[in-house]
């Protein structure tokens, strides 16, 4: 997970970028937000997006949602990183309902706030916003995430653009890695979860995420070079609970820094973001 450390570089380098002008962080999200090559399937280009909000025990939840705009689609959970709901992830989650899924990018902080915080990753270190979501992010453990994933599945059920005979998916970046674990454990039709450079995957006590994976989820736990090298150990702990569970999981190290996936994150690596979106189609063809 993102650390105090990484942040400061990181908010040196992203003002450094922005002092080259806005253009830079856009022309990079659109890249990376683009659809594929046809080769591996454009989808639909039609969409409706709206923001949303629903009761939760713990509150209100908001987020955004975008689907393709005729049919019914399976259902696909996005936990954003720990800037929050921007417009990098609405964009990544466009780009995914063009695949042919209704995705449904929740702020993970509505226990405190409502929608959009910081409008790049720009802003949140520049902003010193790790201090500002410290208390927010506190309250988001195993059981707090379980909750918000069984909200979400239940009004997936009663959305018309969601198929109640598809599986559903799950992705986290950063702290929302682990998300996806908790959100498996706690929904029984959740049968595809996707960690990429998440955070604290594998900790201490019961509710340590390597620890709760299960049989049939489909498991893509994609690690940044650089949190391998802080905790090398922690993919060897993620076969072996996988392994002792019999699920499915693809582990895997990638050449590139944590935050590699995020188009507006100063680690952003375009070739290695392109080979974990590719993987992430494919576990998503697989299970749902």
């Amino acid at each position: 997970m993102c650390n105090k450390r990484q942040l400061a570089e990181w908010g040196r380098q992203s003002l450094t970028r922005r002092s080259f002008g806005a253009a830079t962080i856009t022309a990079g999200a659109t890249a990376a937000c683009a659809p594929m090559d046809a080769n591996m399937g454009s989808g639909s280009t039609n969409l409706a997006e709206t923001s949303v909000s629903f009761a939760t025990s713990a509150g209100t939840m908001d987020g955004f949602f975008v689907h393709p705009s005729d049919g019914k689609h399976a259902p696909v959970l996005f936990w954003p990183d720990i800037a929050g709901l921007r417009e990098a992830k609405r964009q990544m989650a466009r780009r995914l309902a063009r695949q042919g899924y209704a995705v449904f990018v929740a702020n993970p902080y509505y226990r405190d706030v409502t929608g959009e915080q910081f409008a790049d990753f720009a802003t949140f270190a520049a902003q010193d916003g790790f201090q500002k979501v410290k208390p927010w992010r506190e309250k988001l453990d195993a059981a707090a995430i379980g909750v918000d994933a069984s909200a979400v599945a239940q009004w997936f059920a009663g959305q018309d653009a969601v198929d109640p005979d598809r599986r559903m998916g799950t992705q986290g970046y950063c702290m929302g890695g682990p998300f996806t674990i908790w959100s498996a454990a706690a929904v029984p039709r959740l049968e595809a979860a996707a960690s990429f450079h998440g955070g604290g995957l594998v900790r201490d006590g019961e509710n340590s995420p390597h620890r709760m994976l299960r049989e049939p989820v489909h498991y893509l736990i994609a690690i940044a070079q650089d949190d391998d090298a802080e905790s090398p150990n922690a993919k060897t702990e993620l076969r072996q609970a996988a392994d002792r569970v019999g699920c499915e999981a693809e582990i895997d190290v990638y050449p590139a820094d944590h935050g590699w996936c995020v188009p507006d994150s100063p680690a952003y690596n375009e070739a290695q973001a392109e080979r974990a979106w590719s993987r992430l189609l494919a576990i998503y063809s697989d299970a749902l």
